[in-house]
């Protein structure tokens, strides 16, 4: 295995070559895996492929949640305590059936595919202790797919000073290039809810905004055995804590300048105890809505446009929220031309790509990393 950051990149000859990349992205959710692909020469997006979602069952579900639950003793990137070693086998042969079936379903072969963006799930970060944790096997991913992988591309970056996250902001940029005007900001609302501001010069600042969908998810989950709150159906039926909401907002973290990054688990559901599962579901919702408009005090210019991706958007609740507290143009990622199910998964791509021809992937703005820096690690199965 080779760290491009430090010993450099393949294809350097033209910086131009077109890759066919594949993303994985399964993040902070524990929804499922999500499967893009993309045609770039890692500064544009020539083309955008086919994405497909394989949605975890009920019972990886809670295999990841006890393996999160797990990695709160981590204390190095490499441990896997309790059950964690055995979740990121299993893991890693759910994401090399995934690109199966979606090669498979997509008419296309193995060789079509020149290189492999593997995310991983993320199950513990801890920007404070230069720490953050993401299982998935690299190594056992290129030996089941047999195709290149590069992996691994948050390390790098918390290792010249950075948070390690959010890692997206590159790749939006470069998809509203063409799509927007500018400034204009892209908000992911997965686990965590994170924004990346795009001035008109392309300059980025991104970071971390709050609870996106884990804490609705785990509200709902604990009180009703469900997944999430689906289509917002509870939360459109309870009535919004405005106290509590306020209370939550004074959560030290919501205070701090960026770049700054979250954990999954940061928070907790102690703000919506003793509440119904409606109001519950509904003050968290506003939670979110609320913790993503306060992002609006960090940004050096009003955007023109706020572009929601991630599942946050299927959330007619929460977009109404979002409708009502931010400045500007709301648009959900379809309307602004994207795809809100792929961005993140092409983001992955797009990441791997740039870790090939040994561009940076983060920047001061968007991680609070000393200088742009490249990353990631390249697993050839040849070499296996």
């Amino acid at each position: 295995m080779r760290d491009h950051a430090q010993e450099g990149a393949i294809g350097q000859g033209d910086m131009r070559e077109m890759i066919r990349a594949l993303g994985l992205m399964s993040g902070t959710s524990m929804d499922g895996i999500d499967v893009a692909m993309i045609e770039t020469d890692g500064e544009r997006v020539v083309r955008s492929g086919a994405s497909m979602t394989f949605d975890y069952s009920p019972e990886m579900r809670e295999r990841l949640a006890t393996g999160i639950d797990q990695a709160r003793s981590i204390n190095g990137r490499c441990e896997r305590p309790g059950l964690l070693a055995d979740i990121e086998r299993e893991l890693t042969e759910l994401h090399a059936s995934a690109v199966s079936a979606f090669l498979r379903k997509s008419c296309l072969v193995r060789s079509d595919i020149d290189v492999i963006g593997f995310h991983g799930q993320t199950v513990l970060h801890r920007p404070e202790d230069h720490l953050t944790v993401q299982i998935g096997d690299g190594a056992l991913l290129a030996k089941l797919t047999h195709r290149p992988v590069v992996y691994d591309l948050r390390a790098r970056d918390m290792e010249l000073g950075g948070q390690g996250a959010p890692l997206a902001p590159v790749y939006h940029r470069a998809l509203l290039a063409e799509l927007a005007p500018r400034p204009a900001v892209v908000v992911n609302i997965g686990g965590v809810g994170n924004v990346t501001w795009i001035s008109a010069q392309g300059d980025l600042i991104a970071f971390d905004t709050g609870p996106g969908n884990a804490l609705i998810d785990d509200w709902v989950r604990a009180k009703a055995g469900r997944a999430c709150d689906i289509g917002g159906a509870l939360a459109a039926q309870g009535r919004v804590d405005e106290a509590a909401v306020a209370q939550f907002c004074m959560y030290p973290y919501l205070e701090l300048s960026a770049p700054k990054s979250l954990d999954r688990n940061t928070f907790s559901l102690d703000v919506v105890a003793g509440m119904s599962i409606e109001d519950g579901a509904a003050t968290l919702t506003a939670i979110t809505a609320e913790t993503i408009a306060r992002a609006r005090s960090l940004m050096p210019e009003a955007p023109l446009a706020w572009i929601i991706s991630g599942g946050g958007r299927k959330n007619p609740t929460l977009m109404a929220m979002l409708q009502e507290r931010l400045p500007g143009e709301v648009l959900s990622a379809e309307v602004a031309g994207l795809n809100g199910d792929s961005v993140e998964a092409e983001a992955w791509a797009f990441m791997a790509v740039r870790s090939l021809k040994g561009l940076p992937i983060t920047f001061p703005g968007t991680t609070g990393v000393r200088f742009p820096a490249s990353g990631g690690v390249l697993v050839d199965p040849a070499s296996i």
